[in-house]
């Protein structure tokens, strides 16, 4: 067998191998969430709208909801009144010179169903991320916090779509507590 044979089994093995190793462990590609289905035209109402409501939109579309323009007859309603990124200073340095930060971001959301009844009540999710401040890289302090932001809407959008297809797996009548995501 030729070395260049060999290299290719190799390859392939390996590849086999990881292959099997994640299976075991559980691993599984993230799928598209189930929404209740009297969401499968929805209105959103996004406080501020911008990228957050942009990934929102996309992402119920992605999981076979109609995004529509206007709320109306047969129309839930997906409402964020709140979505509001902050930031915290965590720890200082001589010569009290920030050193840490935390981007923290808070989402509010509820849903009502086709009927005007409440399908999902209200719901808070509060997620953050810390960061070390460098003085002297402004530029690059702030690209570190557009990074995070877009991140923090990433995850939001995903927690939002978590929580939406658990209400319509059971039927959410109460309030959850809030929760934290760090």
């Amino acid at each position: 067998m030729s070395f260049m044979k060999a290299h290719r089994l190799f390859q392939v093995s390996l590849l086999l191998a990881a292959t099997l190793v994640l299976g075991g462990c559980g691993f599984h590609l993230r799928e598209n969430a189930t929404l209740p289905s009297e969401m499968q035209r929805v209105h959103l109402a996004v406080s501020g709208g911008g990228e957050f409501e942009r990934h929102l939109a996309r992402a119920l579309q992605t999981s076979g909801a109609t995004v529509e323009d206007d709320s109306g007859a047969g129309i839930a309603e997906l409402r964020v009144p709140v979505a509001a990124f902050s930031t915290e200073t965590l720890s200082a340095g001589g010569y009290v010179r920030v050193t840490e930060y935390a981007v923290r971001y808070q989402v509010q959301f509820d849903v009502l169903g086709p009927d005007g009844q409440v399908l999902v009540p209200h719901q808070r999710i509060d997620m953050s991320r810390e960061y070390s401040y460098d003085a002297g890289d402004t530029v690059g302090n702030a690209s570190q916090v557009e990074e995070i932001q877009r991140s923090l809407n990433n995850d939001m959008v995903q927690a939002i779509l978590f929580r939406l297809q658990a209400a319509g797996k059971h039927e959410l009548a109460a309030p959850a507590g809030a929760a934290s995501t760090h």
